[in-house]
């Protein structure tokens, strides 16, 4: 489900539900050509559909951080999103990228969804499979 589809005057009823956020990671450096940005953007749509479509109900995508830049301290933005998701409600966060280059990592993530070195994809099964341990 997208941050957007909640209604304020619903959210309270349904936070108890909606007890895990995803934060999508596309991590592009702002040099990509057109096509280039279209490829990354669709791969990490492929990322996210992994987890928002068989946990739908219980899962809120919110907006990707679409940008990277070199020198600055990603890690801990991203570290500090993550903690106020998880003020807001939020008990579990999974950080997704489908970006192989990208040196991601995120002690306040409860999981790290990214491909393999040579860029493949985690399989269905495998996502599935971490997001119930991720729970139980």
């Amino acid at each position: 489900m997208k941050f957007s589809e909640i209604e304020d005057d619903k959210w309270k009823e349904l936070a108890p539900y909606l007890d895990t956020c995803l934060l999508p990671v596309t991590g592009m450096s702002g040099l990509e050509s057109p096509p280039k940005a279209t490829a990354c953007l669709e791969q990490l749509r492929d990322m996210m559909d992994m987890v928002e479509i068989p946990f739908r109900g219980r899962v809120v995508t919110y907006p990707a951080c679409h940008y990277w830049a070199d020198g600055l301290n990603f890690d801990e933005m991203l570290a500090k999103w993550c903690e106020a998701l998880r003020s807001i409600g939020f008990t579990y966060i999974i950080v997704a990228t489908a970006n192989a280059t990208l040196e991601l990592t995120c002690d306040a993530a409860d999981l790290v969804l990214r491909p393999t070195a040579d860029g493949t994809l985690p399989q269905p099964s495998e996502v599935t499979s971490a997001i119930r341990e991720l729970w139980s």
